[in-house]
């Protein structure tokens, strides 16, 4: 239908725009004529206002990647599992994968990376708890699964969280230049994504007690 190509038009337009300059500096203006809408009022007809726009594009992206969550943590529970924090730390990545409105990684991260630094109130309030249920429940295993000291097992959560996304980005935003990057574009830079992931959560020498803590 004609109105849903107008739709369509309009949020992969704003997306991109958003992705390269943040959601401050686009106007309504800009995301139309870069959606090829001559109608000015067109925006605010199909979504209300440029706000109820970005709040659509974050949930739009942020349900693909829960649902993707969602099914494969279905699938390992019903199996018994997961068994390891490498399955775990795959749920997490290859989810964020493949996100384009038309195919490819698309730039979906780079916009949520941008919106949540210079908006992080309404990031949240848009996703809250409702887009962010597989992203929970990995953490809940990986906490069964890690055997690092609990204190320092939660720091390194959130520096899980913020390298991922900070990884996941600068991937997506490399193979829109080039989609057969030398480095992120081979599977082997994904399955080392993970490696690394695990190594963050795994025991190391700073999981030893101290001596204040009665250790040797």
């Amino acid at each position: 239908m004609k109105a849903d190509v107008a739709r369509d038009a309009i949020k992969r337009a704003a997306q991109s725009l958003f992705a390269a300059r943040g959601v401050d500096a686009v106007s309504v203006r800009e995301i139309l004529t870069a959606a090829g809408q001559r109608n000015g009022a067109s925006l605010h007809y199909y979504f209300g206002s440029k706000d109820a726009l970005v709040a659509q594009l974050v949930i739009d992206g942020a349900r693909l990647i829960d649902e993707r969550r969602m099914a494969q943590l279905d699938a390992l529970e019903a199996a018994g599992g997961p068994d390891s924090l490498r399955e775990v730390m795959e749920v997490l990545i290859l989810p964020s994968t493949e996100l384009g409105l038309e195919g490819g990684e698309g730039d979906y991260l780079r916009f949520i990376s941008t919106f949540s630094l210079q908006n992080r109130v309404a990031f949240d309030a848009i996703v809250g708890d409702v887009w962010n249920r597989g992203y929970q429940r990995c953490l809940d295993h990986i906490r069964r699964l890690s055997s690092a000291r609990p204190d320092a097992l939660e720091r390194r959560l959130v520096f899980l969280s913020l390298g991922l996304r900070a990884v996941m980005t600068a991937r997506e935003a490399a193979l829109a230049v080039n989609p057969v990057h030398p480095f992120w574009q081979p599977a082997a830079t994904l399955d080392d994504l993970v490696a690394t992931l695990v190594s963050m959560v795994t025991v190391s020498d700073a999981d030893a007690p101290s001596t204040e803590d009665g250790g040797e």
